[in-house]
């Protein structure tokens, strides 16, 4: 007799685990929250500007794993998108990820021998850099940090760069070559169809119900069931009774303008704290479509996030680890035939190569184990 397993949230890792699950004879429902599948990857075309719009913020695409790519190229054909973000400060365009060019736009110089002789006369070393702050002073000094990252950090968190940890920034790279790719992933790009148009493949066949509040009726869902995935918070399902787990939310603003081009990039970041948005998307960029004499930008505005608001980025301190160390606890000693995935259930940032590897993985171990295998991070 096959399990019969629920899948809660029409995102990526429950996506991904429908699929996988019911390919291999379980029998599976998913519900999402939400009037639409994809979770934060949504995207709908937009006729006025010929593109996608990603509507809950850019989307981009890499991965190193070969499994990965094989994996999704099942369900979409990629563009060759590359992200070479910009960043506004002080009236002026400078590349990023910090690299060479980034360099002689700020110091002059020219080489990467000269660059990195410049950086070690500005950086101010620090042996033990456990803050946002004193990781990238020590790597890149004072003027850089003012320039693209305290501001924009600031902005971002909404907290001194010195309370958060270094570990939000190691993602950004320093280069001392001309390289701006973001990404050096083997493979990167935008789906050519849209993101929901992987979704939509991906989930053909399988029962899936839109609109409904798994936690309004959580124990009777979980009755009804052999096994649940949860991909939402894990603090709501426990009804935050250790605590409420904090995040950053988005806001954004949209808009089509009567121009081909409006930045000539994908994305813009605006570092100084005057002005109040993030960054703005141009998402005829992402799709490399510029056919309309319009275009659709986005203008991304972080905030602190509320009941009713969607969650996007955890934010690491060590109190909420904690506090989400008490829930996990709580999730082994209640002993529930439920399994907490994804960036909520976990409580931790993934990309989206990392989130569909974890769900693979995940597949796997529950159809050779069973269904009553630890909740292990897999990434």
């Amino acid at each position: 007799m096959s399990k019969r397993i629920l899948i809660v949230g029409a995102g990526f890792y429950g996506s991904v685990l429908a699929r996988e699950l019911t390919d291999a004879g379980c029998s599976c429902k998913l519900i999402e929250r939400r009037e639409q599948i994809g979770g934060n990857c949504f995207t709908r075309y937009n006729e006025e500007a010929d593109c996608h719009q990603h509507v809950y913020g850019p989307h981009i695409f890499h991965t190193n794993s070969e499994e990965v790519w094989r994996y999704l190229t099942r369900f979409t054909k990629f563009n060759n998108f590359v992200n070479r973000p910009k960043s506004m400060s002080a009236g002026k365009l400078y590349s990023l990820p910090i690299n060479l060019m980034t360099l002689y736009q700020v110091y002059g110089v020219n080489t990467p021998e000269e660059a990195k002789a410049t950086i070690e006369k500005v950086r101010i070393p620090c042996d033990s850099p456990n803050n946002l702050e004193d990781w990238c002073l020590s790597q890149v000094g004072p003027e850089i940090y003012e320039l693209l990252i305290k501001g924009y950090t600031m902005k971002q968190w909404r907290r001194d760069p010195k309370e958060l940890p270094a570990s939000i920034i190691k993602r950004l790279p320093i280069r001392f070559n001309f390289d701006d790719n973001y990404f050096r992933d083997r493979y990167q790009g935008i789906p050519e169809e849209g993101y929901t148009k992987i979704f939509e493949r991906m989930l053909e066949g399988i029962d899936v119900e839109l609109g409904v509040d798994f936690l309004a009726d959580r124990d009777e869902w979980i009755r009804r069931f052999d096994h649940v995935v949860f991909t939402g918070p894990i603090d709501a399902f426990f009804n935050y009774t250790e605590g409420t787990l904090e995040y950053r939310s988005l806001r954004f603003e949209s808009e089509i303008l009567d121009t081909p081009d409006f930045q000539g990039n994908a994305l813009i970041n605006y570092g100084e704290t005057q002005v109040p948005y993030t960054r703005i998307a141009e998402h005829k960029h992402f799709d490399l479509s510029y056919s309309k004499d319009k275009t659709l930008i986005t203008r991304e505005y972080s905030q602190e996030w509320q009941e009713g608001m969607e969650r996007y980025y955890p934010v690491g301190t060590q109190e909420n680890l904690d506090t989400l160390r008490r829930y996990q606890l709580l999730a082994k000693e209640a002993g529930l035939p439920v399994t907490f995935g994804g960036r909520l259930g976990q409580y931790k940032y993934f990309d989206m190569h990392q989130v569909i590897a974890a769900a693979l993985t995940k597949a796997k171990r529950f159809l050779q184990d069973g269904f009553e295998v630890s909740d292990e991070e897999e990434n």
